[in-house]
């Protein structure tokens, strides 16, 4: 079972950028695709990034633009740089490996992402 730790969250104003990071075990992360995903308080989590073992990219349309997730391989980490951040961003942000769109590894604690208006 992949094993995943989330860091690299805090409290920004509105405008501001943050950049996550996630470490994965396992010898297999570079043949896996990747996933950000965010949980608000009272909401589902929901998927908002994804990046393929080949690199490509997807997003939700909310963070189109202000979002950008991309992988280090020999690092086995996976980055999602954030910019331009809004109120509703606030959120705890996890990762996990996807197969498909199922994350199929064990959730880490997340990291918070607090943006003040």
């Amino acid at each position: 079972q992949v094993q995943l730790v989330e860091s690299g969250g805090g409290l920004v104003q509105a405008g501001g950028s943050l950049r996550l990071s996630c470490v994965a075990s396992g010898s297999i992360f570079s043949i896996r695709n990747m996933g950000w995903y965010r949980q608000a308080p009272g909401k589902q989590r929901e998927l908002v990034a994804t990046i393929s073992s080949g690199g490509s990219t997807n997003y939700v349309d909310s963070v189109k633009g202000r979002f950008t997730i991309s992988r280090d391989n020999a690092k086995n980490t996976v980055y999602l740089q954030m910019n331009s951040l809004k109120p509703e961003d606030t959120a705890v942000y996890y990762c996990n490996v996807l197969f498909g769109l199922v994350p199929i590894g064990s959730w880490g604690q997340g990291t918070q992402v607090t943006v003040s208006s």
